[in-house]
Order: structure tokens, then C-alpha cells, then sequence
């Protein structure tokens, strides 16, 4: 629940899933739509069918017997929806397992602590470095103070746990976008940080000596990770670029500039020089650590236009609702719409929404052109059931044969997915008549079909948007 979603708006969900599922074999025997309806408003649902989907088979496995595995790697290798975050976290927090936990918080964090200057979203040499040095903190946390095995290996307990969390709250509340560096435990041994002072310094906004800010940039300081920046000087128009190498794949960090290092090993209780308290130099450090990570360039969103139909029976004043599939599971929709639901299978798979038909061309689409595509577009939903009893071998029912109504277009609906800009365009049409319980030449489908009032639409489970 905590993945894209802030800890206040998690609580009252936590607190009512829990309420109704206190044990994981009361989830694995609840039902889909019910699993679905208590994770309404969270978004991303895909995360609630894979809990399901856990919960299910750690409930069937022999070898499980209704306990979650404590491994990291098994975890991640065989419980749906877990991966390397969740693993660690699980196997950290749940059974006090010596394995690191990293999620975009830790990231930055580890980022300006190591003064790596790198893309951790995208960059896989920075990424597993970062990793790595997460393992490597976790492991001599857990050594510190612990009680050890006959063989010699830490036994399990909170340290893991407590460390990864604190490096995640630390992330969340100072070592922010925006960092609050003087308020941070641990300024004293970040690179970036220092890194900040000995610029600052340069640029003279610190009253750090200027011994060490001085030295000649040398060929092996060159970083095969960080990626190169300028050194923007606070508050002016001055840019500092660094005396550089040939090489122009990646940087040379101002860590040549320290001409002069402390022997001493930075601990808890180190206190900071004098000049490490000034107010501009705080503000001055704090701007490069903002740095740290590189940001990355978002790409812009692709844009669609699809046309939202609210088909209405005359008789009882229902609605038509139909449910996309899963990723990759099968359908027998007429053909014409099976590319559809493919295409939009996934993040919005398995929810129930109003028949929706994608515009190919949004930028030569009318109001009129809409409403020919809208009107096309919902016979064909019943165009099958007309034609069955057209070669059924008995005479047509003429009652039987739909007949609809184009009540008109509503208006434009904008909604930005994580994914994709949207504009749904809303057509509302009445079914003049009855043409069975389903309405739709899909029996065989009919699962995936229902008609609904309001209230009953308003409490299907269904996308934010799509509501």
C-alpha cells in the first residue's frame, strides 16, 4: 500500500483491510471484487489481485504452509508482486534477516552519501552500486552488538529492520529533494555535503580554510559512474566548471579539490568545525546537495482520445458496465474489440467501466465524427445478438432486435494516468427496448457483462477516471 502513496492516506486503508482480512487465509477465500473494492482509491490495482494472488498460493504451498518465506531471494523469485524492495523489506522487518532494503528514499540518500552523481531510475551501474553498499551497511549494522550462532553468523533481530526503516524515514523527513542538511545525523559523512563546503568555500560563501579547497584535477580521479555537471555558484550567474580530463564520458568530481583530508574516522561523536555552522554555507552546501541524484528528464506523456459510451436501458434505467481482462487472458469478445482490450489490459485489467472504444486519429475528430464512431461503435456491441436471431431459423422477434438512441455527447473528460493522458469523450445513448438479461451478443462472455443502476455503478469497483 505504502508503494506511490503517501504513510497518512495508507493508515484508515490499512486499518480497514486489516479489519476485514486479520489473517492470510481469510484473504486467499475472499473474493476478487471484494479484494478490488477495499483497495478503491489507492490506484494501481494490480497490486491488490497480486496480494490476492500471494495470499492464495503461500496458502496452497505445502511447503509454505501459510507462512511467507524469510529469504530475500526467495521471496522475490516466487511470490507475485514482491520484488527486491518488498523482498528486502519482508525479510528485514518480518524476520530480522541481514538484508538491505531500498526504495527512491534510500536511493538519494546513499546518492549524496556517496557522492554519486547518477540516474537511479535508469543507470544499472549506479543502481547495483548503490545496492551494494546498501548490503554492505546492513551487514556490518547487524554485526554490531549482536549474538552470533555456532557457526559464527549473526542470529536473526530488529537491527535490520530499525536501519532500513530509519534510512527510508531519513529520505522521507530531511534528506528530502530539498534537503535540510544541517538538520541531518549524518552531515558528517557525506560526500556530497562536503563536497557542498569545499565549493562553498571556493565561491567564498564558507569560512572553511581555503587550504582545503585548492589541488590540481588528476587523470585517476576521473569517475566511471558519476555523470559530469557544471558547479553553479549560489545566488550568481558565475559558472565554475572543473579543470577536466580529455575523457568526456563521465566526470571529474570536485573530489580532487581536497588537498587536504582528516585521518580521523567521521563517528557519532564527531562535531563539526566552526565554520561548518554558518548559515550561507549550510545554504550553500544544501544547494548542491540538491544535486544528488542526477534528475532525470521526464519524457512526455502520449496522449489518446477515447470515446466513453453510458449505454441506458429505457426499461429500468440501468447501465451497461463490462470488465476489461487480465493481462494476457483470453476473451471471446467479437474480434473487433479484442485488440482493444489487449491494448488496454494492465494497469486498468480486471475493473469494471462504461464500453470505451480508443480514437485512432485525435486530431481530425469532430463532434459529429465522434458521435458516428460512438453510435458504430455501441451497435456493434449488440450487432451479434441481432444477427443470431436473424439466422436462428425462426422468424425475427421485432422486439427483439435493438434499438437505440443517441442522447448526446456530455462534455470531455481530461485524466492523467502514471502512463498516459486521457480525454475520454462521454456519449450517453438509451436502449429502447429489451433484448435479454445481458444485452450483448457475448454469452459466453457474459461474466464480464452486467447492467447496473446508479448506486450500483457508484459501487463497482472501478479506475478513478473511469468513475
Amino acid at each position: 500500500m505504502l508503494q506511490q502513496t503517501r504513510v497518512s492516506v495508507v493508515i484508515d486503508y490499512w486499518e480497514r483491510w486489516m479489519a476485514k482480512w486479520p489473517t492470510i487465509e481469510q484473504l486467499a477465500v475472499a473474493e476478487e471484487d471484494e479484494v478490488a473494492s477495499a483497495w478503491r482509491g489507492l490506484g494501481y490495482y494490480s497490486r491488490a489481485r497480486r496480494i490476492h494472488e500471494a495470499a492464495r498460493l503461500v496458502i496452497q504451498d505445502p511447503s509454505w504452509r501459510g507462512l511467507l518465506p524469510q529469504d530475500a531471494a526467495e521471496l522475490q523469485a516466487k511470490i507475485p508482486g514482491v520484488g527486491r524492495y518488498t523482498a528486502g523489506a519482508i525479510s528485514s522487518i518480518v524476520f530480522g534477516e541481514a538484508t538491505s532494503m531500498v526504495d527512491g528514499n534510500v536511493l538519494r540518500v546513499l546518492s549524496r552519501q556517496l557522492g554519486i552523481l547518477g540516474n537511479v531510475k535508469s543507470d544499472k551501474a549506479v543502481i547495483d552500486l548503490l545496492w551494494a553498499a546498501a548490503d554492505a551497511l546492513v551487514e556490518a549494522v547487524v554485526l554490531d552488538d549482536c549474538e552470533v550462532d555456532e557457526t559464527g553468523s549473526p542470529r536473526p533481530n530488529d537491527r535490520p529492520g530499525r536501519w532500513g526503516q530509519a534510512l527510508m524515514e531519513l529520505g522521507s523527513t530531511i534528506c528530502t529533494p530539498n534537503p535540510d542538511c544541517a538538520a541531518c545525523p549524518i552531515n558528517i559523512t557525506c560526500r556530497a555535503h562536503h563536497e557542498g563546503r569545499v565549493l562553498a568555500a571556493m565561491q567564498g560563501d564558507s569560512r572553511e580554510p581555503a587550504s582545503e579547497a585548492t589541488g590540481p584535477i588528476d587523470i585517476e580521479d576521473v569517475c566511471g559512474i558519476c555523470e559530469p555537471f557544471e558547479i553553479v555558484a549560489e545566488n550568481t550567474a558565475e559558472v565554475v566548471k572543473p579543470k577536466t580530463s580529455t575523457l568526456r564520458l563521465k566526470q571529474a568530481t570536485v573530489s580532487s579539490f581536497f588537498s587536504s583530508q582528516s585521518s580521523a574516522v567521521p563517528g557519532k561523536d564527531q562535531r563539526n568545525p566552526p565554520w561548518l555552522d554558518s548559515d550561507q554555507a549550510n545554504k550553500a552546501a544544501a544547494w548542491h546537495v540538491r544535486r544528488f541524484p542526477l534528475k532525470s528528464v521526464k519524457k512526455a506523456l502520449p496522449e489518446q482520445d477515447t470515446i466513453v459510451c453510458a449505454v441506458r436501458r429505457r426499461i429500468d434505467g440501468r447501465y451497461l458496465l463490462w470488465k476489461r481482462p487480465e493481462k494476457g487472458e483470453a476473451t471471446l469478445m467479437h474480434s473487433e474489440f479484442i485488440l482493444l482490450n489487449k491494448i488496454n489490459s494492465g494497469l486498468l485489467a480486471g475493473l469494471w467501466e462504461f464500453p470505451s472504444h480508443i480514437l485512432p486519429d485525435t486530431d481530425n475528430t469532430s463532434g459529429a465524427k465522434r458521435k458516428h464512431i460512438a453510435r458504430s461503435f455501441v451497435e456493434g456491441l449488440f450487432e451479434s445478438t441481432d444477427r443470431a436471431a436473424e439466422t436462428s431459423g425462426s422468424q425475427t422477434d421485432p422486439t427483439r432486435t435493438t434499438k437505440l438512441k443517441h442522447i448526446g455527447e456530455l462534455g470531455s473528460v481530461p485524466w492523467t494516468f502514471s502512463h498516459l493522458k486521457l480525454t475520454m469523450h462521454v456519449h450517453v445513448f438509451q436502449l429502447e427496448n429489451d433484448v435479454g438479461p445481458v444485452a450483448l451478443g457475448l454469452a459466453r462472455d457474459a461474466h464480464r457483462c452486467q447492467w447496473a443502476d446508479a448506486e450500483g455503478v457508484e459501487q463497482e469497483t472501478m479506475g478513478t477516471g473511469s468513475r
